[in-house]
């Protein structure tokens, strides 16, 4: 078994937790409210502008040179992308200034902060756990998520979707050379790194849904 599978083998019960959280399962099949995806496009800004300074702090505290390449390759494809997510939200009639002037949940503040904590603090392999879920999950869910929407809100272009689409389809090649590159770690330590961090992201990031979903039954109460 190589270390990508041991990963995947070793994370199913928390991969399985997040994809059972309510709203998640609900948006795959029946879409959203779009006062619900603009509230999603919000926190995603706010973890998705961290991506850059995070794969560059990771960078910078390995002498890894092998990682070292592959964070400066994520970091080239990852950049600008929140800008990506405010032009959806302006497509859908939300305000992009407001939310990049504001500040996410406190579930999604929290993984930020967990993310620069554990590259500091743990290991700069540690960010690798987020690679994980967070592409992983692209994969998984954004292209599914984005057709339930726009099914739900009666649309007939990708308009508003850009942030899903290029992540549903742009994320698979990220995660064959994420594999790629972990199969590459052959010290147990480092593994360990990966792997527990990569349970701590499926909590944290599912925590963010369940924020969200929390949010959604307080205004429906309303």
């Amino acid at each position: 078994m190589s270390f990508y599978e041991q990963l995947v083998t070793e994370t199913a019960d928390s991969r399985e937790a997040f994809l059972a959280i309510p709203l998640v399962r609900t948006t795959i099949r029946n879409g959203a409210p779009r006062s619900l995806y603009l509230n999603f496009l919000s926190e995603a800004y706010h973890h998705v502008k961290h991506t850059f300074p995070l794969l560059a702090l990771a960078a910078s505290r390995t002498p890894d040179e092998r990682y070292q390449d592959a964070l400066v390759e994520y970091m080239e494809e990852e950049r600008g992308h929140e800008k990506w997510i405010l032009n959806d939200i302006r497509a859908l009639g939300g305000d992009p200034d407001k939310v990049r002037d504001g500040q996410s949940g406190l579930a999604c503040r929290i993984m930020v902060g967990y993310a620069y904590y554990a590259i500091e603090h743990i290991s700069p392999y540690a960010f690798l756990g987020s690679v994980h879920v967070l592409e992983g999950m692209s994969v998984l869910l954004a292209d599914k998520v984005a057709d339930a929407m726009k099914a739900s809100l009666g649309l007939e272009s990708d308009t508003g979707f850009t942030y899903l689409r290029s992540h549903g389809s742009l994320d698979a090649e990220h995660v064959a050379f994420f594999r790629t590159l972990v199969d590459g770690f052959d010290d147990p330590k480092t593994q360990r790194i990966i792997v527990d961090n990569a349970a701590v992201f499926y909590r944290l990031y599912g925590a963010i849904f369940q924020d969200l979903g929390a949010r959604a039954e307080l205004t429906h109460a309303a």
